[in-house]
């Protein structure tokens, strides 16, 4: 089976070397977090994954009752101006200033989901401050990306290899590569109108945040870590898009359940045939598990 590593490099390959292009105008220049707040209710923070735009979440968030949706817009992504200087370590700087708007912002244990990146993002959050937030809901992540290709990782092995990825993207030619990024973006989601707008968000990404969070994605071991987590947490793990390779959703579920091995409060749910941008593929299916889930953890 094509391994969910497998899906996570090709992301960030394909969107980095579509090359640069223009910001949105209505992007803030911070170089920070920047959260847009929609509605009103129980807080629920909602972060997007690698490259992506806050936006991907839009839909969910109006479908949802009964939340007010605080969508993340994280920094060098989609137009989003990057940190300067870049930090160091992408997820744990990112961990940070989520938890300090959450403490700023005096959000009670507010709920959280994340995609892709911002599922372990979301992940890191929990484990740094386990009483600082609610529910979560992970969507198609998992704590340690390259230990499912081997589970006998660590993130002290794999160390060499990221910063290898890190410096071939930061050196790529953007036309070599763009053969490449075009097949690889197609798997990512099952609705092809949405590929024109992957395609944008990865123009308008910066290339070194993009290598900078990859590599922090790739040398962050959160799978004994999640041990201390406290928050109730819902993982829904897609699965279908690696079928001709020879997945099962049984073999994905396999995969997604010795990931999370060490979480105590954990519910995986398999979409049937969304693949890795959930909130598109199967929308109403993610919907009604998200605002279930909620709703039983008030």
């Amino acid at each position: 089976m094509k391994s969910l590593l497998a899906r996570l490099v090709m992301t960030g390959v394909a969107m980095t070397v579509l090359g640069p292009g223009l910001a949105h105008a209505a992007t803030p220049a911070s170089g920070t977090v920047h959260v847009e707040v929609v509605g009103t209710g129980r807080p629920l923070l909602m972060i997007p994954g690698l490259n992506s735009s806050a936006q991907v979440w839009r839909e969910t968030c109006l479908a949802l009752k009964d939340v007010q949706c605080h969508l993340l817009q994280l920094p060098g992504f989609a137009g989003a101006a990057p940190a300067d200087p870049l930090p160091d370590d992408f997820l744990s700087a990112m961990r940070d200033q989520v938890l300090a708007y959450v403490h700023d912002h005096k959000l009670h244990r507010p709920a959280v989901i994340g995609h892709s990146l911002g599922g372990v993002l979301t992940l890191a959050m929990a484990v740094q401050e386990p009483d600082a937030l609610g529910p979560l809901i992970i969507v198609d992540a998992v704590p340690f990306y390259a230990g499912m290709q081997n589970p006998q990782a660590t993130a002290q092995s794999v160390r060499a290899l990221a910063g290898q990825m890190r410096a071939s993207m930061l050196a790529a030619d953007a036309a070599s590569y763009r053969a490449q990024a075009e097949a690889a973006l197609a798997p990512l989601t099952n609705v092809a109108a949405r590929l024109p707008e992957l395609q944008r968000w990865g123009r308008d990404s910066d290339r070194a945040s993009t290598a900078g969070a990859m590599y922090s994605l790739l040398v962050h071991d959160l799978r004994q870590d999640v041990a201390g987590i406290r928050s109730p947490t819902l993982v829904l793990g897609a699965w279908a898009s690696y079928q001709a390779f020879g997945a099962t959703e049984a073999s994905a579920r396999t995969i997604f359940q010795t990931q999370y091995a060490a979480l105590p409060d954990v519910r995986i749910e398999m979409s049937a045939s969304g693949h890795h941008f959930l909130m598109w593929d199967d929308p109403q299916w993610l919907q009604a598990q998200v605002q279930a889930f909620l709703d039983s953890h008030r």
